[in-house]
Parts: structure tokens; C-alpha cells; sequence
């Protein structure tokens, strides 16, 4: 099973200037920052794209500012943050809008999302089989015959293997806290 690096080993990587490491990085944090954009500030697709792109140019363009590696994913929220804003003033420059964006609830969607990251992170590190049915079952909403069928494992097999899984993950998390 491999071992997925963390942010701040990806990051050190970048610096360093390793040609698959900006790849990896731009993997890793995109669904991220496009969440961000798209459900917390609620930009339309083509904005949130637009956002996306600058998001990523100046995260290249100033990743040696970064304090902290360890610091890069609030740093890129924080970062993505500020473009959104940006994107949304000039938008509303464009069609005025008596609609300002409620800071309490883009803050709550951004802990959301940051609670998302976490779990997908300890679940890319207890790996398969682990991560693919905690996946079938929380994310696709997949009955444990269906996942048992897809497996070729009965459907009492896959409920004990839920449950030895999501103590798998539960122990991960509390390691990481």
C-alpha cells in the first residue's frame, strides 16, 4: 500500500522545483479551491473556472511566500478567498446586486470543506479495499448487496467490513488530531 505524501512533503517537493510535483499539487487541492468558489461564494461555473485558473497561477507564481508548508491548504482558501471577492465586485460593477456574500456562511462552508479534505485524506491513507466501499456506501449511496455484487463478497461481509473500516478511518483521524 503506498503511502500518500503530505501537504507540506508535496509542497517542499514544488519548491524544490520536481516536474510532477506541481501536477500532483494542482490534483490534489483542485477540487478543493473549486468548491470553495462554486459552493461557498456561489460563483457560476465559468466564473469559479475563471477563479480556478488565477487561483492556481498565483499559487504558483508565490508558493516560495508560504511561511509554512505545513500552512498550504488554509493559505490556498485564504487565497482563493480573496479572488472570489475580487470576482464578485467586478461582477457586481457589471449588474449591481443589493446581494453581499454572508461571511458566517462562506465560513461555514469552507470549515465543511476542510472537514471533506480531512476524511478524504484519511481514507486515501487506510487505502482499498477500505476507501472504495466506505466510498460505494456514504458517497454513491450503494445498498451492501450492491457493493457485495460488484465485490463478489456477501452482503453480511460487507457490513462487517464497513464497520472494521470506519474504525480504520476513525483511528487515522484521531491521529492526526
Amino acid at each position: 500500500m503506498a503511502v500518500e505524501e503530505t501537504d507540506a512533503q508535496l509542497v517542499s517537493r514544488c519548491r524544490a522545483g520536481d516536474p510532477d510535483a506541481w501536477n500532483e499539487f494542482v490534483e490534489r487541492f483542485s477540487r478543493y479551491v473549486f468548491a470553495i468558489c462554486s459552493r461557498g461564494f456561489r460563483l457560476a461555473e465559468h466564473d469559479a473556472e475563471d477563479v480556478f485558473q488565477e487561483v492556481f497561477a498565483r499559487a504558483y507564481e508565490r508558493l516560495a511566500d508560504l511561511r509554512s508548508d505545513d500552512a498550504v491548504r488554509p493559505w490556498l482558501a485564504q487565497l482563493t478567498r480573496r479572488l472570489c471577492i475580487d470576482k464578485l465586485r467586478l461582477l457586481a460593477r457589471d449588474a449591481p446586486s443589493d446581494v453581499d456574500p454572508d461571511e458566517r456562511e462562506v465560513d461555514d462552508v469552507l470549515s465543511t470543506l476542510d472537514d471533506a479534505m480531512t476524511v478524504r485524506a484519511a481514507l486515501d491513507k487506510v487505502g482499498d479495499p477500505c476507501r472504495e466501499i466506505l466510498d460505494r456506501f456514504f458517497c454513491r449511496d450503494e445498498s451492501y448487496r450492491t457493493i457485495g455484487d460488484h465485490l463478489e463478497l456477501p452482503a453480511g461481509t460487507i457490513a462487517s467490513r464497513i464497520s472494521r473500516c470506519l474504525d480504520k478511518v476513525r483511528t487515522e483521524l484521531d491521529g492526526r488530531s
